[in-house]
């Protein structure tokens, strides 16, 4: 596992294996040229797993060629989906001591 152990402590089980027939990355039936199903939550989770953040339409699409990302873009836009590269997760560490808090 990666992420999601190495920050966390947690371990998906089941994380990898999809049903037989279905993409490897997001556990739909789809032609390898196509994009992967962003809404998968297979996906999403694999994908936060290996990466620390949430996938995007551009995530699913990066293995695809040029006329096939830009023919998505275009159909998600139709239905009011703005696609657009997304920046990695930023994270803020806050540190809590017991001095801080009150009594309760």
């Amino acid at each position: 596992m990666g992420y999601l152990q190495d920050r966390h402590g947690v371990m998906m089980v089941g994380l990898g294996r999809v049903p037989e027939g279905t993409c490897p990355e997001c556990a739909v039936p789809h032609d390898p040229k196509m994009p992967h199903n962003r809404d998968s939550l297979a996906y999403q989770y694999k994908f936060y797993d290996e990466n620390g953040r949430w996938p995007t339409w551009m995530d699913a699409m990066a293995h695809c060629d040029e006329d096939m990302k830009q023919t998505w873009i275009k159909a998600l836009r139709e239905k009011g989906v703005v696609v657009e590269q997304e920046p990695a997760t930023d994270y803020i560490n806050i540190e809590v001591s017991l001095e801080d808090t009150e009594d309760v």
